[in-house]
């Protein structure tokens, strides 16, 4: 099969930071260009300064899809500037530049997240990888091009069992993910409904979902229906804000709640995953 291309100009657009942040765990890196799988689809992207190249196998050459997924039209620039002007957001911003927040699959991401739980980047990419091998539908590739698999879908999942699921690594969070498909599955949560929630009513659903806290409920919020006053908090934001921000004090867990609502602005989940991100790679060891 010869794929589709595409060439998208870009401006304050970094590939690497956005698809290498920990917001997604379907993209592989090989040499310049990234290969992932969008709604079933096989995607190359490469970026060659303000254009990215993509290639893409489907049923017609309409690329909205992947404009939407890749946030292309989000005007950066008016976001980083609703970000507080201190020195962290600025080193943040300055390591980080053309960081985007994608627009995924809820589904896919909800039980991604799931699979997260106290799991590092790498570990979470392999069990979602495993997943996907084991329950996905194959999707078509070029020619010559290695296999790769659609995330499985809710009804597929739901169709397992506990003891599949553990096969792929899952441990304890086995029965919250196949707890979570079922629910969907019977129609007693619709996801495509959060969209028209406010952020505290889609939260409070997701949290009623096996397995799902708030930095989970958060994190699905974020990336995948773009809630941008979703503010995720792990370990590397509780150290974020503690080292950047409170270098003198052990603020308690109220007070650090209170200052990641009120400090970060409209867009603070974005100001979030740049801090995220900054932690994990520029900052690490200082």
């Amino acid at each position: 099969m010869v794929p589709l291309r595409a060439i998208f100009p870009v401006k304050n657009y970094d590939l690497a930071h956005t698809l290498g942040s920990g917001q997604t765990f379907r993209w592989r890196r090989n040499a310049d260009a990234w290969t992932g799988v969008i709604d079933g689809r096989w995607v190359r992207l490469r970026q060659e300064s303000d254009a990215i190249h993509a290639q893409a196998l489907g049923p017609e050459d309409d690329w909205q899809w992947l404009r939407r997924y890749l946030q292309l039209d989000e005007d950066l620039e008016k976001v980083l500037r609703s970000f507080p002007d201190d020195p962290p957001m600025r080193d943040s911003i300055t390591a980080c530049r053309g960081l985007r927040l994608l627009r995924q699959d809820p589904w896919e991401c909800l039980a991604s997240f799931i699979c997260s739980s106290t799991k590092q980047i790498v570990q979470i990419e392999q069990i979602v990888e495993m997943l996907c091998r084991q329950f996905g539908e194959v999707a078509p590739v070029p020619s010559g091009v290695e296999a790769v698999w659609a995330f499985p879908t809710v009804e597929r999942l739901a169709g397992t069992s506990e003891k599949e699921l553990r096969a792929c690594k899952l441990g304890f969070r086995a029965p919250y993910l196949l707890g979570t498909a079922r629910i969907l599955a019977a129609g007693e949560v619709d996801l495509s409904r959060l969209h028209q929630m406010s952020l505290a009513e889609a939260r409070a659903v997701l949290q009623g979902l096996p397995g799902v806290g708030p930095k989970i409920a958060d994190c699905v919020l974020l990336f995948a229906y773009g809630f941008q006053d979703a503010f995720p908090v792990d370990v590397w934001i509780m150290k974020a804000l503690q080292e950047l921000y409170f270098p003198k004090r052990r603020p308690k867990l109220p007070r650090l709640r209170h200052f990641r609502r009120t400090y970060f602005g409209p867009h603070s989940g974005y100001a979030q995953q740049y801090l995220f991100h900054y932690m994990r790679t520029a900052h690490k060891g200082h």
